[in-house]
């Protein structure tokens, strides 16, 4: 007896036009197929050539919905599952990669009301214009919804930690803990023996452990935001960019005829859409409630629409005169009192680090925001993490950033921000 047929449906719209995909499939095999918008007829393909079927594009997204879920491939050493952005840089991962490769693009919750909805990372359009990137070179490309789990992981906590009066990096915690999570799965489903990003990084291994390095483009190193991969996950994931450098990469892609080539890069959270966070957390039920801003001695200087509007450094939108620059401190949730001060004030040598730093570490380079520079300190294991003293202040350190240690431009330790003092 042969395998039993099963059927798979798939549905898509977009403002009055809907699309539907319908298929019967013994084990992989597409044995008939309704698919109205694609290219060829789907029958007699497997569900994986399938997903390399050009389309129109409310039938590609109606088939990416029905064969997404059910695609199951024995172990590969040659496959490399890569992840798609529909930027430049996916899109040379995925040369770099070929020609065993299978394009994933994760379909991640976005702010509808964010002004660049269309458009944005993790966006229909930027899913559109991955699944192109991969059909164009005749790769199969997969789309995972991946919007709900998303939410409930990544947005749900960024406005959590507004409201407790922290500065969360929401691509950090996404990195760590939801989105190399959902990418290696699909890679083991699949059977593909790595998974490829277009992220500038590389990976380095001794004596059975993987650790990731600071990538050949300093300008454009990303390890700061992937810190909180394990070696277990670093064993299985490939970084094909992490040698080269941005303007390398553009010219490989403008050479290659990538449409990429020259789109913008997203400079922001992927879900606020290009929109300004306050607002963001407003629509998502942050109250603007009135209180007041104190200096460093209590005195009252001046009033404020809710204290989650505030982040430790910053110094535009406190609506306060003075004679000197100020600047925002820090917040206290309970009272919505926002403290502000001169730049001295911000001055921070010790630093508190719930997350973990490699055995042995000792004296590191410490990276505590995105954009700033990293400092030279002294780790000290704790219970939790790690403490930091630091050799010279750091400035603007907040609750919820990550800390990302270095050593030898490798990465020894990383965590969230709890706490820090003079």
């Amino acid at each position: 007896m042969g395998t039993r047929v099963r059927e798979l449906f798939g549905d898509a719209s977009k403002d009055s036009e809907w699309a539907d995909v319908r298929l019967r499939v013994r084990g992989q095999l597409i044995v008939a197929a309704d698919a109205p918008g694609m290219s060829r007829d789907l029958t007699g393909l497997t569900l994986l050539e399938a997903a390399a079927v050009p389309g129109d594009r409310l039938a590609g997204d109606a088939l990416a919905n029905a064969i997404s879920q059910a695609i199951r491939l024995p172990a590969d050493p040659e496959r490399v599952a890569v992840a798609m952005s529909g930027g430049v840089d996916s899109g040379v991962a995925l040369l770099r990669s070929l020609p065993n490769a299978v394009g994933v693009t994760l379909r991640l919750w976005l702010d509808p009301a964010g002004p660049d909805a269309e458009r944005a990372c993790c966006s229909p359009d930027a899913v559109i214009a991955a699944r192109q990137a991969c059909h164009a070179l005749g790769i199969p490309h997969v789309t995972i919804d991946a919007r709900e789990r998303f939410r409930r992981a990544i947005v749900s906590p960024f406005v959590a930690a507004y409201a407790r009066g922290e500065t969360p990096n929401p691509c950090t915690r996404c990195n760590d803990s939801f989105r190399f999570d959902e990418l290696l799965s699909f890679a083991r489903r699949i059977g593909a023996a790595k998974l490829a990003t277009g992220h500038y990084a590389r990976i380095v291994e001794h004596d059975g452990t993987f650790a990731l390095a600071r990538g050949v483009d300093e300008a454009k190193d990303q390890t700061y935001m992937l810190a909180g991969l394990k070696s277990e996950q670093l064993a299985r994931i490939a970084f094909p960019l992490g040698t080269s450098t941005k303007t390398e990469i553009r010219a490989e892609a403008a050479a290659a005829g990538l449409a990429a080539a020259k789109r913008a890069e997203s400079q922001e959270a992927c879900f606020l859409a290009g929109g300004d966070y306050r607002d963001f957390l407003t629509r998502q039920g942050l109250a603007a409630t009135p209180g007041v801003i104190v200096d460093g001695s209590g005195k009252e200087v001046g009033e404020h629409d809710g204290f989650w509007r505030f982040t430790p450094g910053q110094r535009r939108g406190l609506g306060v005169s003075a004679s000197e620059p100020l600047y925002a401190v820090g917040t206290t949730p309970r009272t919505n009192t926002v403290v502000v001060g001169p730049r001295e004030a911000l001055a921070r040598t010790e630093v508190r680090v719930r997350g973990r730093v490699a055995p042995g570490a000792r004296r590191v380079e410490a990276k505590l925001r995105y954009r700033s520079p990293a400092v030279p300190a002294t780790v000290e294991p704790t219970a939790s993490g790690f403490r930091l003293t630091l050799d010279e202040p750091a400035y603007a350190v907040a609750r919820g950033q990550a800390a990302v240690l270095y050593a030898d431009g490798t990465v020894v330790g990383s965590g969230v921000i709890t706490g820090a003092s003079r």
